[in-house]
C-alpha cells in the first residue's frame, strides 16, 4: 500500500509508515467494518495482496501464443497472477517483450521509409486494462490474451454492460452509463491505466488507425456472457522466420527493402489485379472504390486495398497518417513493373 501510495504521489505516503495496518487501509477505503471486527474490502484483496487468487479463483491473465494458428497442436502458454495492477503491467511488459515487432519497409522512390508495427502497443494496452476493469470477479474465468500471426484476441467475461447496444459495441461506439468495478477503475486511473470516461474503444481505433492497421473488431452476445477484442494483424507486418523461438525473433525491429518484402508477402489475387489495374496517378480511397464500380467501402479495404498493399505493389502517400482527409494511394515501382510483365503476358 505505501509502494502504490507513493507511485501515485498521495500526499498519505508522508503519514503513512507511521500508521498501523488498520488505519492505513481505512483511510485508503480498503478495509472496512466495525472497529472490532475490521474486515478487508475486495478491492483491497485484488490490488494489495500477494494471491488474490485465493479469494477469486481465475483472477489472472493468460497469454497464449499459437504458432501455428488456433486450429494448431502447438500452443505456448503463460499464465500471469498476482496483485492486479502488477499483473496487468507484466503481462503487458511480456506481451510487448516477445510478440510485437517493427517492420521498416524502404522505397526505391524516397527516402522516408514506412514503419508499421503487426500490433500497435496502444491498442492492446487499451485492451487488456478494460477487461481486467470490467470483468466479473465473481466467475471462474481469466482474462485470456490469444495471439497468432494473423491477430490478437482479449477474452474476458461477462461481456460489456446491456446499457450498451450491442450493434454499437460491435460497431466501436461503446458508451456505457454503468460502470462495472468502479473502485478498480478508480485505483487503476491513479496508476495511469485507465481513465473510466468509456475511452477504451475509441482509443483501440484511434490506436489502430495510426498504425495503418485493419479496423479491429469487437464482439459479444445477446446476453452478453463474453466480450472479445479482436485485433487485426497489419498487412505490411513481416512474419516470424523461426516459429520455434518467438522470443528470439520478434524483440528486434525487422528492417527488410521493398524487394526482399515482396518475396514474403502473399500472391496477387483477382481482386488486387483489378484494382491495380485500376490506378492512375494518386487516388483516394472513394475515387478508386468508385472507377471500380463497388459500394461497399469494408468490403473493399478487406477484399482489395489492404490485400494489394500487403503485396507492396501499392502504398498510401502519408503512410504515417493512415486516416489524413488527404491520403492518396498510388502504385509502387513493383506494381508498375507487374503491370508492365501483365502486358507482355508473363508472370510475377
Amino acid at each position: 500500500m505505501l509502494a502504490y501510495l507513493n507511485e501515485v504521489g498521495s500526499a498519505l505516503a508522508q503519514d503513512g509508515a507511521s500508521l498501523s495496518l488498520e488505519a492505513l487501509g481505512r483511510q485508503m477505503n480498503v478495509v472496512g467494518g466495525p472497529t472490532e471486527s475490521p474486515w478487508v474490502k475486495n478491492v483491497g484483496l485484488l490490488f494489495f495482496n500477494e494471491a488474490p487468487d485465493q479469494f477469486f479463483p481465475y483472477a489472472q491473465i493468460d497469454v497464449v501464443w499459437f504458432p501455428e494458428g488456433a486450429g494448431g497442436d502447438r500452443f505456448d502458454e503463460k499464465i500471469f497472477k498476482g496483485p492486479l495492477a502488477r499483473m496487468t503491467r507484466e503481462a503487458l511488459a511480456y506481451i510487448q517483450r516477445n510478440y510485437l515487432a517493427e517492420t521498416v519497409l524502404k522505397h526505391p522512390d524516397r527516402a522516408e521509409a514506412t514503419r508499421v508495427w503487426n500490433f500497435p502497443y496502444v491498442a492492446i494496452e487499451e485492451a487488456l486494462v478494460n477487461a481486467v476493469y470490467h470483468r466479473s470477479y465473481e466467475e471462474r474465468e481469466p482474462v485470456e490474451v490469444r495471439i497468432g500471426y494473423d491477430e490478437l484476441v482479449v477474452l474476458s467475461v461477462p461481456g460489456p454492460d446491456r446499457s450498451i447496444k450491442t450493434t454499437d459495441f460491435e460497431a466501436g461506439r461503446a458508451i456505457s452509463r454503468r460502470y462495472r468495478n468502479r473502485r478498480i477503475g478508480e485505483f487503476l486511473k491513479e496508476l495511469d491505466l485507465t481513465e473510466g470516461r468509456s475511452t477504451g474503444v475509441p482509443k483501440i481505433l484511434k490506436a489502430m488507425a495510426a498504425n495503418g492497421s485493419p479496423a479491429p473488431r469487437f464482439e459479444t452476445d445477446d446476453d452478453r456472457l463474453a466480450c472479445a477484442v479482436h485485433l487485426p494483424a497489419h498487412p505490411l507486418a513481416k512474419r516470424m522466420k523461426n516459429e520455434d523461438a518467438p522470443q528470439a525473433t520478434m524483440d528486434v525491429a525487422v528492417d527488410v527493402t521493398m524487394d526482399v518484402a515482396m518475396d514474403v508477402t502473399m500472391d496477387v489475387t483477382p481482386e488486387v489485379a483489378s484494382l491495380l489495374r485500376q490506378v492512375q496517378g494518386e487516388m483516394s480511397r472513394p475515387a478508386l472504390q468508385a472507377v471500380m464500380g463497388l459500394r461497399n467501402a469494408d468490403h473493399f479495404r478487406r477484399a482489395y486495398l489492404a490485400p494489394a498493399m500487403a503485396t507492396g505493389a501499392l502504398e498510401m502517400t502519408h503512410p504515417t497518417s493512415p486516416r489524413s482527409t488527404k491520403q492518396r494511394y498510388r502504385l509502387t515501382a513493383k506494381g508498375q513493373q507487374w503491370l508492365q510483365q501483365q502486358a507482355q503476358g508473363s508472370d510475377w
